[in-house]
Formats: structure tokens, sequence, C-alpha cells
């Protein structure tokens, strides 16, 4: 696996595009990995997951991939210096139970609501987005149960972990018999996790959390403790 850090150039007048049409990001983040022969996903086949963080100076993409992405086919003026890529197995063989690490993630936490508001199945269903910082916290616990980890408890005996509401992400599909508006309330979560189950983690840092992965959600990013 890659992890590409992308340094974006504000002035750049595609990635003002970009930034306001979540379809377009996806098509230009795309740009670096060949097409698939096959009826996947070429996202899905090459393992792209992506985040846009805010940086001192504008902005950082981070894009996840199996695949070694070619930026060379991004405009001249997208980055405001070159791609750093790098290796993720070393970090990928350092995954154990028991570590402990700093996280971030930017995720799609939604809950499903049958038509009359009552929680149910996705089956006939609606989701909506999570809005409450505690039922965000709750979504993400029980993402962890899944994905093997857990949150450890801060000081004040809560979960260690902020959430803070993201811009919503939007954009319009142009392709295909279902053309319809994105529109997703994501939220950032900053904080620390234990891992519990070395496969399911592995899995989780492949695949991404959640729903919204093509659409800069999922990605998780880890970091050792300081002291």
């Amino acid at each position: 696996m890659f992890l590409s850090k992308l340094t974006i150039n504000v002035f750049s007048r595609e990635f003002r595009r970009d930034n306001a049409d979540i379809q377009d990001m996806h098509r230009t983040i795309m740009s670096a990995f060949p097409q698939v022969d096959n009826d996947q996903p070429a996202r899905m086949a090459h393992g792209v997951l992506w985040r846009l963080d805010e940086a001192p100076r504008g902005f950082v993409l981070y894009v996840q991939s199996r695949s070694e992405p070619d930026w060379s086919y991004l405009p001249d003026d997208y980055l405001a210096e070159p791609a750093q890529v790098r290796d993720l197995q070393p970090a990928l063989d350092a995954v154990a139970p028991g570590r402990h690490l700093a996280f971030r993630l930017t995720a799609n936490a939604t809950r499903t609501i049958h038509p009359g508001g009552t929680p149910g199945q996705r089956k006939n269903g609606k989701r909506v987005a999570h809005r409450d910082p505690r039922a965000q916290v709750a979504w993400l616990a029980r993402q962890g149960e899944r994905h093997g980890f857990v949150l450890p408890l801060a000081a004040n005996g809560q979960p260690d972990v902020v959430p803070s509401p993201r811009p919503v992400l939007q954009g319009r599909q142009k392709k295909g018999p279902d053309r319809h508006t994105i529109r997703i309330e994501a939220i950032r979560f900053d904080g620390r996790l234990v891992i519990t189950d070395r496969d399911a983690f592995l899995h989780a840092l492949q695949y991404g959390i959640g729903k919204g992965r093509a659409y800069g959600c999922g990605l998780i990013s880890l970091a050792a403790l300081q002291n």
C-alpha cells in the first residue's frame, strides 16, 4: 500500500473546481491510476481512499492506495510542491493487538430511519447523519467493535476522541442513469485508539470505515503517541 501527501496550490483553478464538487475531486484523484478491464470500479480495484485536510497555508490531500499512483497527470499548477509517496508496508507490519495510537478519521457517521421516523433496517429506510457529538462518538465506538479497535477513556471518563464537523461534501454524479446530488455531512474524529484485533484492523486500514469512501471519507491515519 502507498500513501501520497499532496500539498495543494490553493490558487489552482482546477483545485477550486474540485473543492466545489466532490465528483470532480474523485475524477481528478482517479486520473493517477490506470483503467481496469473488469466490471469492478477503478477506485475499489486500486483500493483508493482519500482525505482533504486544512493546513497552515491551505490544504493537504492524503491519498492511500494499493497501486502506486502517477501524479504527473495532475494539472501543472495543482500542487504547491512535488507529491510525496511512501510505502505503508512498514506501518502495516507494526500493527499488533494492544498498541495505543493517535488517529484521525473523517467519516460519514449515519443512522438509518424508516419513513415514519423510527430507527430501522437499511431496507426501505433513509440514511441520516448523526449530528449530536455523543451519538457520533457512539457510532465510532460501534465501528471499533467491528474493525478491531476500542476508544480508551480520557481523564474525564469519556472516550478520548474529539468529533468536529467538516464542510459539507457535495457534488453531482454526471454519468449513468442514476444522476443525483451527492451530499455528505462528514465528521472528523481526532483521538486515541487501542488495537484489539490485528486482522480486522488491517482490513479497516485497507478498505476504510463507513460510507462515502469514494468521496473523502473512511481513511484512517495513524501516528505514535507523544509522551
